[in-house]
């Protein structure tokens, strides 16, 4: 099932994707939720999941391309967890960006964290940061839900704490990356954070053997599979949960394949009226602007 957040009657609303691909809200049937997301997640249960794939089956509802839009979680409870350099092609270009030599070897998984106030949705305009920065990237991610809290997470178990799945856009400042030293200001822009377009419940999907693709105006970008991660989110649930607390609503992202703006020579940042579109197989697209 795909999920979505959108405003409907001057409401944000939780809704899903029917099978004439209209927008069915989950109020029809009792699953208000306060137009919550994260409260849909918390509650889950196979009864609710049982009632919304009956719901699922129906037609007739808003078209997609005419509601208005909000990302499938519009407020993350905390940080997005991130990988950083999880594919191999990519960090072998992240490092010769760097101009530090790469040994191909990865023995652990690089975390950071980006602060994301309100992510944006689908079709949003993105700002360009030019007052602050003239090395906007975009990176193409595959991001996982969580659904429950999760603790020492044994590798087994993983799949039973995966809520499901969207696309994430990584937009990132080269330039404050580096003048920093570390990630957390140049992955923190305001209104930088599109994410969607909705949830596709872990169900519906197996995300090991997935096309991810970038196009920046038309122009393929990034062309891989999430067959190429270093570490996988079994790896990541188990690892991550060993010394922390994963709360349920939680999201993390899994990294960027190779081709991003900074790959390049010289290297292609994101400037005003730059269209970028990412693409996951069996999840969707994930279409913005720079304003």
């Amino acid at each position: 099932m795909r999920l979505l957040s959108f405003k409907h009657n001057a409401q944000i609303s939780l809704g899903v994707i029917g099978s004439d691909e209209s927008v069915l809200n989950l109020a029809d049937i009792g699953l208000d939720f306060g137009g919550e997301m994260l409260n849909l997640i918390k509650n889950y249960n196979s009864e609710i999941h049982a009632k919304i794939a009956k719901f699922a089956k129906q037609t007739g509802g808003l078209k997609y391309e005419q509601i208005s839009k909000f990302a499938p979680i519009i407020n993350p409870a905390q940080d997005i967890i991130c990988l950083g350099i999880n594919y191999l092609e990519h960090a072998k270009e992240s490092y010769k960006f760097k101009k530090i030599k790469f040994d191909g070897k990865r023995q652990f998984p690089v975390y950071f964290g980006k602060r994301v106030n309100q992510a944006n949705a689908d079709t949003d305009l993105l700002p360009s940061h030019s007052d602050i920065t003239d090395s906007l990237d975009y990176e193409c991610e595959l991001a996982c839900i969580i659904g429950k809290d999760a603790k020492n997470v044994s590798l087994d178990e993983v799949d039973d704490y995966i809520f499901g799945w969207t696309i994430l856009n990584d937009i990132s400042a080269r330039d404050i990356q580096n003048r920093y030293k570390q990630w957390y200001g140049g992955k923190s822009l305001d209104q930088s954070c599109p994410m969607g377009p909705w949830i596709v419940t872990k169900d519906e999907i197996d995300t090991s053997n997935l096309a991810i693709k970038t196009y920046i105006n038309g122009e393929l970008r990034q062309n891989s599979n999430t067959s190429q991660m270093i570490f996988d989110i079994k790896y990541v649930i188990n690892d991550l949960s060993k010394f922390m607390s994963i709360k349920a609503g939680s999201i993390i992202s899994l990294g960027t394949p190779s081709g991003v703006g900074m790959g390049f020579d010289p290297p292609k940042y994101l400037k005003s009226g730059d269209e970028i579109v990412c693409e996951i197989e069996k999840i969707g697209q994930l279409r913005n602007k720079i304003l």
